[in-house]
């Protein structure tokens, strides 16, 4: 009996300290400040070398600490959901990612690094835009879709590179735009890219 406590002790243990080091990570998201390994084992008031026991990598613990913090794309876009208009969705789907993006920045900047210098993990990032550009493209998806399959996949494609964290750092880092122009560039070309092929498909 002794020792079936004991096991269940360390268990609870073991939960209670990765609950600290979630929470811990995000917490430390929320401030949008620079996110670290040693930042969070600081603020979980453990070790760092604990922390990696638990997450072997960042990328992993900024994972499961955003797992909740983006809304359902249909959520995301309830605010257009009467509107029919690729353009005007596309729009609205782009300022939101990059809008969360910028509050979140130093998580997605870190989870970014990381996953450029190892590939292999690029699937532990999020992929919020991709549900976010179906849900936006969505009621065209019978009529666009269909008339035009390979165009609009290639649409997908073309708003993955500007609905993106990478075209908004690229806008404030390299060509030194604030955030707010840095988004309203990114909308501007995401809505240029969908008014393009709508005009193209209406054309056949």
């Amino acid at each position: 009996m002794a020792t079936t406590q004991t096991d269940g002790g360390r268990s609870n243990q073991k939960k209670r300290t990765r609950t600290a080091i979630v929470t811990a990570a995000r917490e430390l998201i929320g401030t949008g400040a620079e996110v670290t390994m040693p930042a969070i084992a600081r603020a979980a008031l453990v070790s760092e070398a604990t922390a990696y026991r638990y997450f072997p990598d960042l990328p992993s613990l900024i994972g499961e600490a955003l797992a909740d913090a983006w809304p359902a794309p249909a959520d995301a876009l309830q605010p257009v959901a009467h509107c029919a208009d690729p353009v005007e969705r596309v729009a609205f789907a782009c300022e939101f990612l990059l809008r969360g993006i910028l509050v979140r920045e130093g998580a997605v900047r870190a989870m970014i690094a990381a996953t450029i210098t190892r590939p292999e993990t690029a699937r532990t990032r999020p992929g919020i835009r991709f549900g976010l550009i179906d849900q936006a493209l969505s009621p065209v998806e019978d009529t666009l879709g269909a008339a035009a399959p390979a165009a609009f996949a290639q649409l997908k494609r073309d708003l993955a590179v500007a609905v993106s964290a990478e075209a908004l750092f690229c806008l404030t880092d390299l060509c030194g735009l604030d955030p707010d122009e840095a988004v309203a560039s990114a909308v501007r070309t995401a809505t240029t890219l969908t008014e393009a092929m709508v005009r193209r498909t209406a054309r056949r």
